[in-house]
């Protein structure tokens, strides 16, 4: 494993004295130190993405191609290794941690394909004064910042379109999973990126880091994934230069089912935007809305296909939940389900950590929980499903909207013009719709209103690394 800092190529110890332990949190131990990075350490990183960036935005677009393309074949080729890495430093189960590897390569298969077909127009004025020529620039330097969660697919979610957009980067991976990025870093490195144009410089101090590059001259975007709180001090500091940013944050996504829907497909979706990769995922269904006509059928089969979900270590044959990242995060989990059963909620299934070693909750399932109450309100981030009954359908789209979140959004019913019309006055980036998983890298991804600014995938996505110029000239 590499617990260095990737600056210019090189890796180097850092200029800090300490490192930072990074945990194992099925089994709350000890499996590595890595470099811990100072405000000279990112000043420096951002010095050799500058220097690179140069040379890599006048390289041809088919040039950068092929060296994103190379990357996603590296990083497919290293799909076993890259996982296992997820797996001890995250503890998601290993079949997601090698889906998810899956889903990180192929934005660079995607982006290598945007690069070559960035556009550009030309026109005449209306006046008929002159021509107008509309092209676009690399930004520059990006810096990136990324969560836990997903410690490889939200690097290269940004880090695929920047470097096919012409740009240089610096990356601040979490310091509870930096061993994937490092490692990523490397095979970049083999793959053919150029020496400087990717660093990568963990940090105990962010606040620390990032005035240190967000004051750096060259440093013109800031490209962040995480939650809302954290969001809202990086774009006031972001303020500071006028930088531009993309933010991804939080989400409190709801899952509706209408008695017309087939029930069966209903939980089955449920147990796929709930359950995957133990359900710490931004997108993952917060709270479920279940029309009073089919509320006990989907509350027996539901519940029924959480308490088959087997929860343990990530190499555990079987396991279909991981731990939680850390303690925190399970007295936080335990906590809101606590206040929902205070406040009328019942327990169906699960309701209390699981003692011992590890950062373990179970699949829980609560009924009767009241709109508008704590754990409605918050995002849960843990195997935990709310339901909530209703029987106005105007109703449930004003409690599905009664939230400052708006990433995602799921329904599930069987007639299509009814899911279609609920799903647009669902105010939410993405919707589901009779699909329990929205996420795609030919998708645009991102949140309507506290959950975000700009997309990510796409064809949009590769112009969010880039500035728009216009030249007016005669010929």
């Amino acid at each position: 494993m590499r617990t260095e800092l990737l600056i210019d190529g090189e890796w180097r110890q850092g200029s800090a004295d300490g490192r930072i332990g990074v945990l194992d949190p099925a089994t709350d131990e000890q499996i590595a130190e890595i470099a811990d990075g100072t405000p000279s350490d990112a000043i420096a990183a951002c010095d050799a993405a500058e220097a690179a960036q140069v040379a890599w935005a006048k390289a041809a677009p088919r040039e950068r191609s092929e060296i994103l393309r190379n990357c996603w074949k590296v990083l497919v080729e290293h799909t076993d290794e890259l996982a296992e890495l997820i797996v001890r430093e995250h503890g998601k189960p290993i079949g997601d941690a090698k889906g998810e590897i899956a889903y990180s390569a192929e934005f660079f298969r995607w982006n290598a394909e945007e690069t070559v077909r960035i556009r550009g127009e030309i026109g005449t004025a209306p006046s008929g004064a002159n021509k107008m020529i509309i092209h676009h620039h690399p930004i520059g330097v990006v810096a990136i910042i990324t969560p836990w969660n997903f410690p490889a697919a939200m690097i290269t979610r940004k880090l695929a379109p920047a470097l096919g957009a012409g740009n240089g980067v610096v990356i601040k991976p979490p310091k509870e999973t930096p061993l994937t990025a490092l490692r990523i870093g490397e095979l970049l490195i083999d793959a053919g990126i150029p020496n400087g144009l990717v660093n990568i410089v963990p940090t105990s101090t962010a606040g620390d880091w990032l005035d240190a590059v967000v004051d750096h001259r060259a440093v013109r975007m800031l490209s962040f994934t995480g939650s809302t709180e954290v969001g809202r001090v990086l774009l006031r500091r972001a303020a500071d230069r006028v930088l531009k940013t993309v933010m991804e944050l939080g989400g409190n996504a709801p899952f509706i089912v209408f008695d017309d829907a087939d029930i069966d497909a209903a939980v089955e979706g449920a147990m796929v935007a709930k359950m995957r990769h133990s359900a710490e995922t931004c997108t993952a269904a917060n709270r479920f809305y279940v029309e009073a006509g089919v509320l006990d059928e989907f509350s027996e089969k539901f519940t029924a296909a959480m308490g088959n979900v087997k929860v343990g270590s990530g190499f555990e044959a079987g396991v279909t939940c991981g731990p939680m990242i850390n303690k925190k995060a399970v007295t936080d989990i335990d906590g809101l389900v606590r206040g929902a059963v205070m406040d009328g909620a019942s327990i169906l299934l699960g309701g209390e950590p699981r003692p011992g070693a590890g950062c373990f909750y179970p699949a829980t399932v609560l009924r009767d929980v009241r709109h508008g109450s704590t754990i409605s309100q918050e995002e849960i981030f843990g195997p935990v499903a709310p339901i909530i009954s209703f029987t106005d359908h105007d109703e449930v789209v004003r409690m599905a909207n009664d939230t400052e979140m708006g990433l995602t959004g799921y329904v599930f019913t069987q007639d299509l013009a009814k899911g279609l019309h609920i799903g647009e006055r669902i105010q939410a980036g993405m919707i589901g719709l009779n699909r329990g998983a929205v996420s795609d890298p030919a998708a645009p991804f991102g949140g309507m209103k506290q959950s975000g600014l700009g997309r990510e995938g796409s064809t949009e996505g590769i112009y969010e690394f880039m500035e728009t110029q216009y030249i007016a000239t005669n010929w």
